[in-house]
């Protein structure tokens, strides 16, 4: 599976915290992920991560760009609700994109405990046969 991984400012610490915590499982997956976030959570797991941009300057756009074309399976997103972004726009637009195109976004640390436990478990197989079905789709 495709995972993404983004926070906020004042949630890099505990996507940090999760991706350690979640290593064993992590590290069965391709993972993506905006630039602080990506390299301050290879720095402390070595997990390999392909990184974008960060946020403010693109990044949110970049996996939404993944998204949109079906090349994503799952997003978690660790959003500081209490302070204002201001890139809120692409954030709304990478949440509404994952709305429409089907994909599992958790967005605290409850919604990721949740989803990381069925990635292990395989309870995301079904994210194959949407992929299959949207290539047959385009393919006509």
């Amino acid at each position: 599976m495709n995972i993404a991984l983004i926070a906020h400012d004042k949630k890099k610490q505990d996507i940090i915290n999760f991706s350690v915590a979640y290593k064993h499982v992590l590290q069965n997956h391709h993972l993506f992920a905006t630039g602080t976030t990506g390299m301050r959570i290879t720095e402390e797991t070595g997990l390999d991560i392909h990184r974008f941009q960060s946020g403010p300057i693109g990044g949110d756009q970049q996996i939404g760009a993944k998204i949109a074309s079906n090349e994503m399976d799952v997003v978690i997103f660790f959003r500081d609700p209490l302070t204002a972004q201001p890139h809120e726009p692409d954030v709304s637009a990478l949440m509404r994109l994952c709305d429409v195109h089907l994909i599992p976004l958790a967005t605290n640390l409850a919604a990721a405990e949740i989803v990381i436990r069925a990635l292990a478990r395989g309870d995301f197989k079904w994210r194959e046969v949407v992929k299959q079905n949207r290539r047959g789709d385009m393919n006509k």
